[in-house]
């Protein structure tokens, strides 16, 4: 295991090389390294100089500096994209927190209870400096509001010590330059929905005069952060997006209206393969003997987990659907598979559908939610990672080539259709603005009703295939919830 230690500096030259030598020090658990990763945000006092010294003399420490000061924020997210340990804590060059508490921070991490660790000032530490009442009052204050708009009972959000593990860490676009990065990360991870837990930490502030930096204005700015980030859901980095998962947290009542579609075929038993974040599941689960929500992304395999894990008819559980062995004990146990949004992605559908059919029972049901008409090929189809689009002909082939028995074909999102291609085609954009969907969200409820009398294809096209004329003798015993086997991402 290790610890990598994010550490912002700019213009600490009077106490940066005690800190250090602390962090450097510091005792950690058993079998655990440490990386101590510094970005120095354009010092002009001679800080960067005690710097390179104290990097050419300790082998931990990894050193970057920006050519022009950015923040403390642009400072932590050039230190988190450089992180390379398991869990990443963010240490202030100012020596107000205690580096020997790193193993306090660190224990519900270690013990599996939490994603994320957040030290207290308010909490009962062992020493408090006793500081400036308004102050004190800004900063509690701040954490009301902040718990009020994301629904936490956090007891101090603007702590410098927070503790993360490193993969969520990374996949947590940080968008703050300055102090705003604590009320962003803190709302982003309640809508991750991170485990946060809170330690009592000692206290050792300084004064303005002994050189604090964040001042009223920085307060204020933090009020606008957080309210921006409360209304807008941006969530996942880049590389975690695929594409509308992370707009379709956003999206309400359109996923009301896809899961109103697909109800009428969902058996007692359910596989939903690609199943995200788990918008669908949540809306399909009631009521199911046994619903399991397949992922291999290990980011959407910890959001599932975090999500379902006191529901007790829903199994998450790593499948990769290209990859047969995934699937091996699975054969002829769920009455309904959902395929949504997946064959698009995949480099040989044809094989996928072969090891989804195996896993129906005799008369069991496939779902499958496909982009339709080849036409709409575009800007944002390659951005979202598309291989291809298909029309009803050939999804209808497709299915039927493995032994499936198309019951329903139908249109679905007709309304989406024409932006698509404002935006995919004539526009070449790569994206659609979270604006504009919270707009179409919010008239979902007329699109739905409209839907069938649109003269033109839907964006997605919706088949329901029947596993009609599989063999039913010698049935495999399918596992119960409690028995099927979790993996380690």
């Amino acid at each position: 295991m290790k610890l990598s230690i994010l550490m912002p500096v700019y213009n600490e030259r009077t106490v940066v090389e005690r800190c250090i030598s602390q962090v450097v020090t510091a005792p950690l658990p058993e079998s655990m390294d440490r990386e101590l990763v510094i970005v120095d945000d354009c010092s002009t006092d001679g800080t960067f100089e005690i710097l390179q010294r104290l990097a050419a003399a300790f082998p931990q420490i990894r050193l970057y500096r920006h050519p022009q000061n950015r923040g403390k924020g642009a400072s932590v997210r050039t230190a988190i994209e450089q992180a390379t340990g398991d869990f990443s804590l963010i240490q202030d060059a100012d020596l107000e927190y205690d580096p020997a508490e790193y193993s306090r921070l660190l224990r519900p991490l270690l013990d599996g209870h939490a994603d994320a660790v957040f030290g207290s000032r308010y909490m009962a530490g062992e020493q408090t400096r006793v500081l400036l009442f308004w102050h004190s009052v800004m900063n509690k204050g701040l954490t009301m509001i902040s718990n009020m708009f994301c629904n936490l009972n956090l007891t101090d959000m603007e702590t410098c010590y927070k503790v993360f593990r490193t993969d969520l860490l990374k996949s947590i676009p940080i968008r703050s330059d300055r102090f705003g990065f604590e009320p962003e990360i803190v709302m982003k991870s309640a809508k991750r929905k991170l485990r946060i837990y809170e330690v009592p930490i000692s206290y050792h502030g300084r004064t303005y005069e002994e050189g604090k930096k964040i001042n009223w204005k920085d307060g204020l700015k933090a009020l606008a952060v957080i309210f921006r980030f409360w209304l807008i859901d941006d969530l996942y980095a880049a590389p975690y997006g695929r594409g509308v998962l992370n707009n379709l947290t956003g999206t309400p009542q359109y996923l009301s209206w896809l899961s109103r579609q697909l109800r009428p075929y969902i058996g007692d038993t359910v596989l939903e393969i690609g199943a995200g974040i788990g918008n669908v599941t949540g809306r399909l689960m009631g009521k199911r003997v046994l619903y399991m929500a397949a992922e291999k992304d290990p980011l959407y395999l910890h959001a599932l987990r975090n999500r379902f894990l006191r529901t007790p008819n829903v199994a998450v559980q790593r499948i990769d659907p290209e990859k047969p062995e995934d699937l091996a004990g699975l054969e002829r146990c769920f009455d309904t598979v959902l395929c949504l949004n997946v064959l698009e992605y995949v480099d040989n559908p044809e094989f996928v559908l072969e090891c989804l059919r195996a896993t129906l029972k005799p008369g069991g049901v496939l779902v499958v939610l496909v982009p339709q008409s080849p036409s709409l090929q575009g800007t944002l189809d390659r951005s979202l990672g598309y291989k291809r689009r298909y029309t009803a002909a050939r999804a209808k082939m497709l299915l039927e080539s493995c032994g499936l028995t198309v019951e329903a074909a139908y249109n679905f999102n007709k309304a989406g259709t024409p932006p698509w291609w404002i935006y995919s085609k004539l526009r070449g954009s790569r994206s659609i603005g979270k604006p504009v969907l919270k707009m179409f969200d919010k008239t979902v409820w007329i699109w739905s009703r409209l839907d069938r009398i649109f003269p033109w294809n839907g964006l997605s096209l919706i088949l329901v295939a029947r596993n009609a004329n599989f063999s039913a003798d010698s049935p495999t015993a399918c596992p119960s919830r409690q028995q099927i086997p979790t993996s380690s991402n």
